[in-house]
């Protein structure tokens, strides 16, 4: 039996923009997410270098989604949750080498 391949897509939002992605990734495929609450730890420097306001309640979606499809997520949200306006979030992937109790249905 083939293995299957997993991409793990992280988006770091604004606090209140996770549900966006959450929608944007499932009509690309995914299934759901997770999202954990969190606050960004940047100083005023990195807020003059990127020429944006730093907003520190952030939101980290965390969206599982078999490798074929990690590319349309990843375009899905970003055109459909708002991260292609400046300092609203940002969004990328990670291979994941393996996974344990994952249904294929």
């Amino acid at each position: 039996m083939a293995e299957m391949k997993f991409e793990l897509v992280i988006c770091i939002v604004n606090a209140g923009f996770s549900q966006n992605v959450v929608e944007a990734a499932r009509k690309a495929g995914a299934r759901g997410g997770t999202i954990i609450r969190g606050r960004g730890s940047a100083n005023p420097e990195a807020e003059e270098f990127f020429g944006v306001t730093i907003q520190p309640d952030k939101e980290i979606v965390l969206v599982l989604v078999p490798a074929d499809i990690k590319d349309a997520v990843l375009t899905t949200v970003y055109k459909e949750s708002g991260l292609s306006q400046e300092g609203q979030g940002i969004a990328f992937s990670v291979p994941v080498e393996r996974t344990t109790t994952i249904r294929k249905d």
